[in-house]
Parts: C-alpha cells; structure tokens; sequence
C-alpha cells in the first residue's frame, strides 16, 4: 500500500513531536553536563575545567550532533517515526561505553543517572506508542542491570527504582493519550464509513443494477488480499473503503449510457472507459477522505495482466496489487450478477472463466490464490439477499414504464 494511507496528518503530528523532542533533547543534555561537569565537579570526578578524562568526553557530543542530518534526512522524506527509536538507543550505548570508561578498572565510586533519562521516560508518551515506551524502559532498566553486573555495584538499584516509578507515570499518561487518540479515530471511522456509503448509494440510485455490487467485491478482494498474506490490518482496512469506492467514477456517467439494456457502441464503451480516471481524480480532490483511499484501486482496477486493459495499459507487476485483487474481484461479481443487457452466469461457469484468465487478463499467482479462496466467496455469494435486490431493480423498472 502507498505511504499515503498512513495518514499525512499522522506524519506531521510525528514530525511537530520529533522537533519538540530534539529541541528538548539537546536543551536538557547541554544544559544538564555545563551544570553537572563545570558548577559540581565534586560529584561528578571532573576537575571543574570539563567532562572526566577517562570517558569519552566531547565525543559524546560530536556523535550525538552527527546524528542531526540523519533525523533532518528522514523528517524530509515523510518519515519521521525511526527519529525517536535512532536518538534513544545511541544514547543508551554510548552512556553505557561513557561509564565502563570511566568506572571499569577505577577507584571511583559509580554515580550516574541524570535528567536526560528521566526526560526519555516522561516524554515518551507525547508519541502514543507503546512499543515506544517499552523500549524506553527495558532499555534504561538494562543499562543499569549490565553496568551493575560489570562494575559489581548495587548502587544501581536507587535508579532502577526510581525509573520505575516514573515509567508508572507516564504510562498512565501514554493510556490516557491512546484513549483520546482512540475516540477521535473511531469517530472519524464511523464518520468515512458513512461517507463511503453515501457515495455508493448515489451510485445505485443511477444504476440499481449494481446495487450491492460494490459491497461484495470489497468482500471477494478483502478474502483474496487476507490470502496474500502482505497487508497490515490498517491496511486491509482502508483497502476495503477502496475497493468500495472502485466504481465512483461511474456517477459521472449519463444515464441512458450506464443502463442501456442493448450492446453499447464504441463510442458509448469509450465513454465507459473514462469511469476510473474520472473516479480517481475525483476522490483525489476529496480532503479528508483522499488520505485514506487508495487512488490505484479506483484507476487501474480494469487494467489487465496482458497490458490490454484500460486506462494506461499497465501490464504485469506494473500493475498494482491492490488492483490486481480487485480486478479479480470485480471480474468476478459482474458475471455472477445480473445487469440491464444481461443475465448473470452460473457460479461455476464464471469461476471457470476467471481460470482462463489466468496469465492474460488476472495475475497467475492471485488467480491459484483465487481457487484456494473461492468457497469462502461461494459463501459471500449466498449470503446476499438476491431477492431484495431484484424487488428493488423490478419497482424502478415499473416506475420508469
């Protein structure tokens, strides 16, 4: 799936949060060793002039600051979710070299822990991701466990606890954020399935020969994408929205051409034709719903293995997945269902059509996925009520006569 699904405005939030928290970072690490190393050189074994000469010194910092392009790098490109995880775990790794450099083989008495850690802990919430937030804690928790054991020390207990006791903090925060976060985004859920089902429903008011169409090939390609074994569940999520919206395009086309009971003309078959574009380009300027539909599905659900479909002749692996499932699907529930120029095929009459396919119109390892799938469609199949659909397409026919 596109990189767009993921949600533009969830990556700018990641991107204000990764700004703020290297702001901080670097605040808070400056300020925290002038103080520390140059205003309390007693505790900190520093002879008052900078950091200990045993450690790694300013190394510390000319590697920590090195790291700036790579988090400037990845802000750029979209994608600013590794910042957090890259700035944590170079700090554990250089604290934990830092300290045996100072400690191993010394007189000195160990002391560490500082504010920077216990800013790793409570800000860590700020991202939402608890994945995140343990690797904050167990990474922190391990440091003191692998210094303890080397130096042979149990001063480490006293910040061990004490980042217990913060971690408890802040999850309470971080639930409290994901229970917030969770209410908006069920709320705008519900919000796009209503929206997407408004659309179907002008779509089927100027053809209730489709009705039902589009929910049962986001049903079949939903089954067929799960078998792929290649999508999130976020993912197979907004591709279901898609392949729901794969026919929009069709509300631009007039009337008289969409329900034409007789063969079109290949001027009308053109006009046809222009549904996936026009569809694509539509949902496109959409904010709001644009971000959680995948545009390649409405364009390209009609283009063939072969390189003979439409719109752009897109031919193999250049066609995408997501439309490549859903040309199947598609296939698949015009022949199984009954339109204005003609009656539907036998189930088993169109599975066997969509083996022929196999290597020229469907992709030859979805159409071996398609036979492994195809009781489970059999089952979408008789669970729709057929009967609703032919009362309803016979009232308008009697409506119009």
């Amino acid at each position: 799936m596109k990189k767009e699904m993921i949600g533009s405005a969830l990556i700018r939030e990641e991107q204000r949060s990764i700004k703020l928290f290297l702001w901080i970072f670097y605040t808070i690490s400056i300020a925290f060793d002038i103080f520390y190393y140059y205003f309390l050189p007693i505790y900190s074994h520093s002879d008052g002039i900078g950091f200990p000469k045993d450690g790694l010194g300013f190394w510390i910092y000319l590697f920590l600051f090195a790291l700036l392009p790579v988090a400037v790098y990845y802000i750029k490109n979209q994608n600013p979710f590794p910042v957090k995880y890259l700035y944590f775990i170079s700090y554990v790794v250089i604290n934990i070299i830092n300290d045996m450099m100072i400690y191993a083989d010394s007189d000195l008495k160990y002391e560490s822990g500082n504010v920077v850690e216990v800013f790793f802990i409570l800000f860590s919430p700020i991202f939402v991701n608890k994945r995140y937030f343990q690797l904050v804690f167990l990474g922190l928790i391990v440091k003191y466990c692998i210094i303890g054991l080397v130096l042979q020390t149990a001063v480490v207990f006293l910040p061990i606890v004490l980042l217990v006791v913060l971690s408890i903090v802040a999850f309470i925060l971080l639930n409290r954020f994901q229970g917030y976060v969770n209410t908006v985004s069920e709320t705008y859920d519900q919000q796009l399935k209503k929206m997407v089902k408004g659309l179907i429903a002008i779509l089927e008011l100027k053809d209730p020969y489709t009705r039902g169409h589009s929910e049962r090939v986001a049903e079949y390609a939903l089954i067929l994408a799960n078998a792929t074994k290649k999508f999130s569940k976020k993912e197979l999520k907004a591709f279901n929205y898609s392949c729901l919206l794969h026919d929009i395009g069709k509300v631009h086309i007039p009337d008289q051409i969409l329900t034409k009971p007789a063969r079109l003309t290949n001027e009308e078959y053109e006009i046809i034709k222009t549904h996936p574009v026009v569809g694509a380009e539509a949902i496109k300027n959409v904010e709001g719903l644009s971000q959680y539909i995948d545009i390649d599905i409405i364009r390209y659900h009609h283009e063939r293995w072969d390189g003979k479909g439409y719109p752009d002749q897109l031919a193999g692996d250049r066609i995408p997945l997501v439309a490549r499932i859903t040309a199947i699907a598609d296939a698949f529930d015009a022949m199984t269902s009954s339109r204005s120029y003609r009656k539907a095929l036998p189930l088993d009459e169109a599975y066997k059509r969509v083996i022929e396919g196999k290597g020229t119109q469907f992709d030859p390892r979805l159409v071996e996925l398609f036979q492994e799938v195809y009781p489970q469609w059999v089952e979408v199949y008789n669970r729709y009520p057929w009967h609703e659909n032919s009362k309803i397409i016979s009232l308008k026919d009697g409506l119009l006569s």
